[in-house]
């Protein structure tokens, strides 16, 4: 079982690891026209994906480490100074909210890299054990931390592939 749980632990250190890697490149050299480009009045930026993309790993992860979120514990809420509430992920959030999100690249990459610095630090440690708890019962089937993992993995990856596009698409490319 040790070698199961080793590889599983393996296997979410490199799929969290390539979160970090495609959060860099996506917002390495990031202009803030270009963070910000609207194809259209009602679409996300490439700021408002990576803030919520890390935001959702962030208050994932943070739960299921049975600790505080880095947003609030290292003062990226303070740092951002959103105008909404520090609670919020970004689901549901109007165009305007959205639009709202103006936050340096660095700034989004410094979040993310702590946001990855805490997750990294949990996986390290986790067991199979760990990976079968439920952790939300209010799903049919209940939700397994494995499950939550993937779900966060999924999101995150979907969110990089559409912030990779606009940046495309602003940049000309």
């Amino acid at each position: 079982m040790a070698d199961d749980t080793d590889a599983l632990r393996v296997l979410l250190l490199d799929a969290f690891g390539r979160i970090r890697e495609l959060v860099e490149s996506t917002t390495d050299g990031l202009s803030p026209e270009v963070a910000t480009y609207r194809p259209d009045p009602d679409a996300n930026t490439v700021a408002w994906l990576v803030w919520h993309l890390t935001r959702v790993q962030d208050s994932h992860l943070s739960e299921l480490a049975g600790r505080p979120q880095v947003w609030t514990e290292q003062g990226f809420a303070d740092r951002f100074e959103l105008p909404f509430s520090r609670g919020a992920t970004g689901y549901g959030q109007s165009p305007e909210e959205v639009g709202a999100v103006t936050v340096p690249a660095a700034e989004l990459r410094a979040y993310h890299a702590a946001v990855d610095a805490v997750t990294t630090d949990f996986l390290r440690d986790v067991t199979a054990a760990d990976l079968g708890r439920i952790v939300d019962e209010d799903w049919d089937p209940p939700v397994t931390m494995s499950a939550r993992l993937v779900s966060v993995l999924g999101d995150c990856l979907q969110h990089l592939g559409q912030a990779a596009y606009l940046r495309g698409l602003a940049e000309g490319d």
